[in-house]
């Protein structure tokens, strides 16, 4: 089980990097009191707190770009609520079989040469099969020796799977809590909450780091959004990648006719995540197409360096390449060269 429990500390605006540093790398825990007195700041300070974080645990600023693909797609069992490629949910998506390793080396390849760092597969699975996991390990061992680093997503976790990936070379699991656990049953009921906190055990038994984050506007209040980033930061560690989806509303799925979140709340959500978690690659995720160039021009000041790169996204649209590097370059971004050491104050 993993520890959650919280101390009070207070919450100030930051007046130094001295004391920003002294602050953020103080023992204990955030209470979601604590967050949610982070989201209700005046929109300029929060973004000023969330920029002097930035600077201070990320002194070059770079943007990291990571590639995902789908490498197993639809025919999942799960009932998320949020996901076209459920089984039991009538969208565009068709079930696919696994990609064979040749395949998945040539968009690895192809994912290098754009620029991306990062190469994530994922694999619509509840739960991946012994068999399922040698496959996989050829793959991140086909990744790893091209220079990338390398991401998985295959579902729920047994101890020795995650052992198993581990030792082919695997970087990052990715497993999303994707909610606050008190909204969690409003979008998951093939899954508990305690299922997805035991698989992030499993992958930091292992040794691997963890890529975990989740989704936002399903529907969920400002306390839970808070206290869904309160069980993130809490974890001990807490993430070293954070992916923070904009939901994108799919036809056919019981979330379709969901109502947007607004724009200014969701770059309010990055800059939490960046104060709360400040050693971690905050990403943007699904869902940057619908928000556009501004909104994310804003979430890269309040402390966004990772974003998904390329056409697609899963099953979901994604800004493709060159619109990408011309939005970074326009920002006066740089981007996370693969030879350079992660840069951790």
């Amino acid at each position: 089980m993993l520890d959650t429990q919280t101390v009070e500390k207070p919450i100030t605006l930051v007046k130094s990097q001295a004391d920003l540093r002294k602050e953020l790398d103080a023992s204990g825990s955030w209470s979601v009191a604590q967050i949610e007195a982070l989201f209700n700041l005046p929109f300029n300070d929060l973004m000023l707190k969330a920029q002097e974080t930035h600077k201070a645990y990320f002194p070059e600023g770079d943007v990291e770009l990571a590639t995902l693909l789908s490498i197993k797609t639809g025919g999942c069992p799960e009932d998320c609520a949020y996901c076209p490629q459920a089984a039991r949910y009538d969208t565009d998506v068709k079930a696919d079989k696994l990609m064979g390793l040749e395949e998945v080396l040539e968009a690895a390849k192809a994912a290098k040469a754009a620029g991306s760092n990062r190469f994530c597969m994922g694999a619509a699975w509840r739960e991946p099969k012994d068999r399922d996991i040698e496959k996989v390990a050829a793959m991140i061992k086909g990744v790893k020796a091209l220079g990338l680093e390398t991401c998985a997503t295959l579902g729920m976790l047994e101890a020795d799977q995650a052992q198993a990936l581990q030792e082919a070379g695997l970087d990052f699991y990715n497993h999303n809590l994707d909610t606050s656990e008190d909204f969690y049953r409003s979008v998951i009921s093939t899954r508990g909450y305690q299922d997805r906190l035991d698989t992030i055990s499993h992958v930091r038994a292992a040794g691997m780091s963890v890529c975990c984050g989740g989704i936002v506007g399903m529907g969920e209040s400002r306390e839970q959004r808070a206290a869904f980033l309160a069980r993130l930061a809490n974890l001990s560690p807490y993430p070293e990648s954070v992916p923070i989806n904009h939901l994108v509303p799919v036809a056919g799925t019981p979330l379709a006719d969901q109502k947007p979140l607004d724009p200014f709340e969701f770059v309010r959500t990055i800059a939490v995540a960046r104060i709360t978690m400040p050693r971690a690659r905050v990403r943007l995720s699904a869902g940057r197409q619908e928000l556009g160039r501004a909104v994310q021009a804003m979430c890269f000041l309040a402390g966004a360096n990772s974003i998904f790169y390329g056409e697609q996204l899963l099953t979901t649209g994604n800004p493709e390449a060159e619109q990408d590097r011309a939005l970074l370059a326009e920002l006066g971004l740089k981007t996370k060269q693969s030879s350079k050491t992660e840069v951790l104050i």
